[in-house]
């Protein structure tokens, strides 16, 4: 892996305007950023695309931020890439946690984030993870 090039954060999130701002953070923060609206894209996306790190919204219709968890941890190509989770519901992350407990193979997210998030702890977070 080129040590020169800008670390690849996959944005997911089914809100346009928190991709955006999220998408925007990164960026100005001198991230590549691959943007993803539900959790089929994203996860079709973190397999073709490889990002260092992915952003993951639990609370999205069609498949929930839990299912693209648990298809990203079951998956080879996939399973490795550290995941932060961000949500705006309090009770998402509920679910999340009992998810995890009856889930043991499954390894937990690098990070959890409520929003509004605290974008110099996720930063601080993001570039912990990344070695950055």
């Amino acid at each position: 892996m080129d040590p020169t090039r800008a670390k690849k954060i996959l944005i997911v999130d089914d809100e346009p305007d928190v991709v955006t701002y999220l998408c925007s953070f990164f960026e100005d923060n001198g991230f590549e950023v691959i943007p993803a609206y539900n959790g089929k894209e994203a996860f079709d996306k973190a397999v073709s695309e490889k990002p260092d790190l992915i952003s993951l919204d639990i609370t999205m219709p069609e498949e929930s931020g839990l299912r693209t968890y648990r298809d990203l941890q079951e998956t080879e190509a996939t399973k490795d890439i550290p995941v932060v989770i961000v949500t705006g519901v309090s009770y998402g992350y509920k679910s999340f946690e009992r998810f995890m407990q009856t889930r043991k193979q499954f390894k937990p997210p690098a990070g959890f984030f409520e929003k509004p998030i605290d974008r110099d702890e996720l930063l601080a977070k993001v570039k912990g993870i990344l070695g950055g």
